[in-house]
């Protein structure tokens, strides 16, 4: 019984030992990068298809499952963005005026491993330069897309500094469920010169990347391309505030109220900002900012007169960012009484002394005319009776 236990021991620890080494060679085992890593450009103005293959020392070890672990470098926000696949392809937005960097390591795990995930201790990498094409100092400037009370969009920018005369400026977009690039459907011209597009009845989808490639052709060579990527329920911008309404409460109180704007932007997804001003010597104003369509004053007085404008916007539990409205028109208590201003002399137009002036001179004229015509008949008539009178004096001594 004792030299049975001892044999059962024996195999015991055997059996430990082997598993160990086993163990012990598969923490051991090398782990390659992949192969063959390439970016693809499809033509959809950034958005890339990176493409790597497995290493070669694994190609046979079905028993091995592999991850991959992509790392790709996003000029957009200006840091490395981290992937975990299983596939051997991934696509993903870039901006092609900037260098295009990715790397990939590999991770095993399974038997192979123990168990345990290993990552390779290096990693392929691949680093596409940009093309420097197009003349120094023609891209385009301040590009912004607005999505007008989530109706329309509209995109416009401002040309480059050193843009030679004539040049034309050419737009192109695509997403994801669009086959091909697009050119702009309408653009808008500013003193001879494209300088925006308007897509009224093109649809854009929400929560998509959105890219954008503004490029063009001059007499003196191609325009430097820019190329911008977006997502537009972030653009969007509410209709202005069009119903504001005042009123007074108990103890001195004072409500104002609006209405929301009309359209297709959720009501649950605003935010408002209330500017107020109470116009007496030291000229307060306070702004707030409240997801209500309603704000009360505690008190106030009857002789301060309060004013109150608001504006709204997308806040941030529903979207990134968002643009604020325009202001709404300005509401006031208590009103301002219109009163008829008294005409003052020295707010009369220089025409209307000019016009006085030259009926003046007519009349005067005129006047001093219908004087010297009377003179002149009445110096004729006395002239007349002198010589009748000389006549009748000549025939008198005649006749004596």
């Amino acid at each position: 019984m004792a030299s049975y236990s001892w044999l059962s021991h024996h195999a015991a620890l055997m059996l430990l030992l082997i598993n160990w080494r086993e163990g012990m060679h598969c923490i051991e085992l090398s782990v390659d990068p992949p192969g063959d890593l390439a970016v693809l450009d499809p033509g959809h103005l950034g958005y890339l298809e990176i493409t790597w293959s497995p290493p070669a020392s694994l190609i046979n070890r079905a028993e091995c499952p592999k991850l991959y672990q992509l790392e790709y470098f996003n000029t957009y926000e200006n840091s490395w963005t981290v992937i975990r696949t299983v596939r051997r392809t991934y696509t993903a937005q870039f901006d092609l005026m900037k260098d295009v960097r990715v790397r990939v390591y590999t991770l095993l795990s399974g038997p192979c491993t123990n168990g345990t995930l290993v990552k390779s201790t290096s990693y392929i990498e691949l680093v596409q330069k940009s093309p420097s094409t197009g003349l120094v100092g023609t891209a385009v400037k301040d590009f912004v897309c607005v999505f007008h009370n989530m109706e329309y969009v509209t995109c416009n920018w401002g040309g480059g500094p050193k843009m030679p005369a004539n040049s034309q400026q050419t737009l192109y977009f695509w997403h994801k469920e669009l086959g091909q690039t697009q050119e702009c459907p309408k653009y808008t011209i500013s003193n001879g010169v494209r300088s925006g597009c308007n897509f009224t009845g093109t649809f854009f989808p929400d929560f998509t990347d959105i890219n954008f490639c503004v490029n063009g052709s001059s007499p003196e060579g191609p325009l430097k391309p820019t190329y911008i990527s977006l997502q537009i329920q972030n653009q969007v911008m509410p209709a202005t505030t069009q119903k504001l309404h005042l009123q007074t409460g108990p103890n001195a109180q004072l409500e104002v109220h609006w209405e929301r704007p009309a359209g297709r932007v959720p009501g649950n997804c605003l935010e408002w900002e209330v500017k107020h001003n109470q116009e007496r010597p030291d000229g307060k104003t306070s702004t707030q900012i409240t997801k209500k369509t309603i704000l009360t004053l505690p008190s106030v007085h009857d002789k301060q007169r309060n004013c109150f404008r608001v504006r709204s916007r997308l806040h941030k539990y529903c979207v990134q960012r968002s643009f604020w409205s325009n202001w709404s028109h300005e509401i006031c208590h208590p009103e301002e009484k219109q009163t008829s201003a008294e005409p003052r002399w020295d707010m009369v137009p220089l025409y209307v002394y000019t016009a006085v002036a030259i009926i003046a001179i007519l009349v005067l004229s005129l006047c001093v005319w219908a004087a010297l015509k009377v003179r002149s008949r009445q110096v004729k008539k006395l002239d007349s009776h002198t010589t009748f009178f000389a006549k009748s004096s000549a025939l008198s001594v005649a006749e004596t």
